[in-house]
């Protein structure tokens, strides 16, 4: 029998897998939408600054650019690389997925961010020992190389929600995937937002600045920049609720708006309101209100808002063919991909599965809360935790606190089984394998000590199986 192409469930106890790429991400959002936005307030800067000779504009421009190489790209750095490590080793098939279609892209992106990353220390570094006008092509240049970075990401990431054409599963072209229907909202989305956030940050240098009519210049400089860029990022952001797929619009209605709508309220009134007072206002631009402000739209913007954006793709990890289990949802002849929900239905995971110890690939009773703590990590630990009374969509919980394996076996066996439950993948396992996942489920909601009634199973079999060695 041809096993499934599966790698080894990694799960984080207690949080589960999804929080630790969350909490990474978020963090290289804003390094990164910081650092994008912000080539872009330089470069615009910057040509008031020659257009009007105005060198006092690059003190500014520095001090700034400085706070940049310090934090922005140093953070956004280390939890780029981060992404990379949380999502390869939680969704393993899911960056093959992407890598297959976007590899140049990717490679492309790599080449965009060492421009970027070479620019600003140029950037810095330059001003003052080459002449204005070099310096200001330095600064455009730079600017792009960001912005194309996020450009690139982006056509992934809008993948990740769909591809949008249904001809790219039969092409597998890239260009297929990249301009999908999410692209471009999703783009214009994250650029009216990186300038807000760059703004923010751009007022908190501000505020430290000695000289009050530079500062004032500045900041009416930098408010109105910030307004476009909001009202930018609401419209596009709007438009962007046209293009999602009806599972994303199911979960955004039923879960995910109910909880993050006042708080989106929020964030765009307050950074409005900032805004327009900076802009009223430069002289009262203080540090510790422009820190508080920038931590407090961070927090309630951009975690709610990865978070969503994270939510409203499932069951897929990418392109509406990959579940967040792993499990391949469909056949993709471009890319000669097949489909694995009905072999599995067939034969089973704990035989397909690669990674299944032989002891555990027969259900017997000696082994069947083990067995369906395994399967249950594998069918489910991408998206959620498998302790009770955890922070992450913990599975125990969901089936409020059911003792009873039938009515646990009723729920795989319905709308698991025949993928009618909304933002769930569909699980169709032999009975024996639903079994030991009731089992196991309604063993925690017991309130038993799971891992000490494995751990005695696993002493009373090791004689049995030392016998058969």
């Amino acid at each position: 029998m041809d096993m499934l192409g599966m790698y080894p469930t990694f799960y984080v106890p207690g949080i589960g897998t999804a929080w630790v790429m969350g909490i990474i991400g978020v963090i290289h959002v804003v390094a990164s939408h910081t650092s994008v936005g912000a080539a872009f307030l330089f470069a615009l800067l910057e040509t008031k600054a020659y257009r009007e000779n105005r060198p006092e504009l690059m003190d500014f421009i520095k001090k700034f650019g400085m706070l940049l190489l310090v934090f922005s790209y140093i953070i956004g750095s280390v939890t780029g690389v981060g992404i990379w490590y949380a999502i390869e080793i939680a969704s393993p098939r899911g960056t093959g997925g992407l890598i297959h279609s976007f590899v140049w892209v990717w490679a492309a992106e790599w080449v965009y961010f060492t421009v970027e990353v070479i620019g600003v220390y140029a950037l810095v570094y330059l001003i003052g020992k080459v002449d204005a006008k070099t310096h200001l092509k330095l600064t455009w240049s730079f600017a792009l190389a960001s912005w194309a970075t996020m450009l690139l990401i982006v056509g992934i990431l809008s993948f990740m929600m769909w591809p949008g054409h249904d001809n790219w599963y039969q092409t597998g072209s890239t260009n297929d995937a990249f301009y999908n229907l999410n692209f471009f909202a999703h783009l214009g989305t994250r650029t009216g937002s990186m300038l807000v956030m760059a703004v923010l940050v751009g007022l908190m240098v501000a505020s430290r600045m000695k000289d009050l009519e530079l500062r004032r210049r500045v900041v009416k400089f930098l408010a109105p920049i910030g307004l476009v860029g909001g009202l930018f990022a609401v419209m596009m952001f709007l438009y962007y609720l046209q293009t999602l797929p009806n599972n994303a619009i199911v979960m955004l209605h039923t879960h995910l708006l109910p909880v993050y709508a006042q708080g989106m309220v929020a964030v765009f009134a307050v950074s409005t309101l900032w805004l327009v007072f900076a802009w009223w206002k430069p002289h009262r631009v203080y540090t510790s209100l422009a820190v508080a402000l920038f931590a407090f739209i961070a927090v309630v913007g951009v975690w709610p808002e990865e978070r969503m954006r994270e939510s409203m793709r499932k069951p897929y990890v990418a392109g509406q063919y990959i579940y967040g289990n792993q499990v391949i949802a469909r056949d993709v002849p471009g890319k000669g991909i097949v489909g694995e929900v009905d072999k599995i239905a067939e034969n089973g995971l704990l035989k397909l599965h690669p990674f299944v110890p032989d002891r555990l690939r027969v259900v017997n009773d000696g082994n069947r809360l083990e067995v369906g703590r395994l399967l249950t990590k594998v069918a489910c630990a991408n998206c959620h935790s498998l302790e009770p009374k955890t922070p992450l969509r913990n599975i125990p919980d969901k089936f409020h606190g059911a003792t009873d394996e039938d009515l646990i076996a009723a729920f795989m066996q319905g709308p698991l089984k025949h993928g009618t439950q909304p933002y769930m993948p569909r699980i169709d396992l032999p009975e024996v394998e639903v079994r030991a996942i009731a089992h196991f489920l309604a063993t925690v909601n017991s309130g038993k000590d799971v891992d000490r009634l494995i751990a005695e199973q696993q002493k009373l079999a090791a004689p049995v199986a030392a016998k058969k060695e």
